[in-house]
């Protein structure tokens, strides 16, 4: 019985944190979604393309049930799975995703949480594990980088949440006034701690 609740609220999340990390491409131009946002040249589209790759992988070759979708590469010297070409679309990255998930979910409903899988990229003795440690990592990732998301969307329009009923009007005045109330307490703390 806990196996099921605890299967069900890890899945349950994950499909949450999905749909959210999806939402923060909604109304970007095409050069928002894409351009480079960070130094290390995190962008919007290019973290989809990536939890995509990396949840493929894990619910796919982990448990010997292989994406039926072609796989970019996946983490080469050249971050290709983090980030898209020109000839790659926002629609095929975010279908390619939502297939993606179709297929995690049938590995998710499948299995029991004990079932045994190899992750071959994690060194030993951790690279046998099971469908829970799994849901766990692959949570993890897709929290983190849609934490990423987050501020980079923050950082163009100022839209923030985690889906869009949950969105409010932004109140430039009230977030001009908090940040300003962060500022003085940083200077005030950095004057006093030097």
């Amino acid at each position: 019985m806990i196996d099921e609740f605890a299967k069900d609220t890890l899945h349950g999340r994950l499909r949450r944190d999905r749909e959210a990390l999806l939402w923060k491409l909604d109304g970007l131009s095409e050069y928002d979604a894409r351009r480079p946002l960070t130094a290390t040249g995190t962008n919007l589209l290019g973290l989809v393309k990536h939890v995509a790759t990396v949840e493929a992988r894990y619910f796919g070759e982990v448990f010997g049930r292989p994406s039926p979708l072609p796989l970019c590469r996946w983490q080469d010297s050249d971050g290709s799975d983090l980030w898209a070409a020109e000839d790659e679309t926002r629609e095929q990255i975010a279908a390619f995703y939502r297939r993606t998930w179709d297929h995690s979910d049938a590995t998710i409903d499948a299995l029991p949480l004990d079932a045994p899988g190899r992750v071959p990229w994690w060194p030993e003795p951790h690279a046998d594990t099971n469908l829970f440690a799994v849901m766990v990592h692959v949570l993890g990732e897709s929290i983190r980088h849609a934490g990423h998301a987050d501020i980079l969307r923050e950082g163009l329009d100022g839209r923030t949440g985690l889906r869009p009923e949950h969105e409010r009007r932004i109140d430039e005045e009230a977030r001009a006034a908090h940040w300003a109330r962060v500022e003085r307490a940083a200077k005030s703390a950095a004057a006093v701690r030097g």
